[in-house]
């Protein structure tokens, strides 16, 4: 079967939505590494109901009126993929989570990297939400949209990010103090 697409422009950018049947399967970045998520032949689709309706609820997260999202998804990979996938389901709007902990959450901790392998590969970004995976030292880890893009979504969800690159810490008991509300109308000024 193939798959339909619709182009979408974004604060972190144009993104490509990408639907199977009735179920969203990907939504890739503009940018995004070739070869990242694997599809088959697309044709794009700008009518497709669940790509019309993904746009819709993207809009309203961009906009700060959503803080969880409802429709149908398809993932295709591995069963340890689709375990962690499911894993980023599970974190709420607005926290974070780190490896180890998604690791833990699969009952398996020394899973570390294979977590961070999956997480790498997610194909629904944004939606099964791999930005609020951090480092176990609350630093900013890779994401397949860029830093800053993942920086812009954490700031949306009033986690902020400031002075935190790859590499950089920050102190955890400090932590609850690094969030801030973001005016959804100044996003651009990120």
């Amino acid at each position: 079967m193939d798959y339909a697409y619709k182009l979408i422009d974004s604060p972190v950018g144009q993104l490509t939505l990408v639907a199977k049947g009735d179920k969203l399967t990907a939504i890739l970045w503009e940018n995004d590494r070739a070869g990242r998520v694997r599809l088959g032949d697309m044709a794009q689709d700008d009518a497709c109901p669940v790509l019309v309706e993904t746009a819709r609820q993207l809009a309203d997260y961009f906009a700060g009126k959503r803080t969880s999202f409802d429709v149908p998804l398809a993932f295709d990979g591995t069963d340890f993929q689709k375990q962690v996938w499911a894993a980023l389901l599970t974190i709420p709007y607005g926290q974070t989570r780190t490896y180890l902990e998604i690791a833990r959450q699969l009952g398996n901790e020394k899973a570390v990297r294979a977590v961070g392998a999956a997480n790498g590969r997610n194909p629904i970004s944004i939606i099964a939400p791999c930005h609020r995976v951090i480092g176990s030292g609350g630093e900013l880890t890779g994401f397949a949209g860029g830093l800053h893009a993942k920086k812009l979504l954490l700031a949306i969800e009033g986690i902020s990010t400031e002075g935190r690159d790859a590499g950089e810490k920050i102190d955890p008991r400090r932590k609850a103090q690094h969030r801030r509300v973001v005016d959804p109308n100044q996003l651009s000024l990120l």
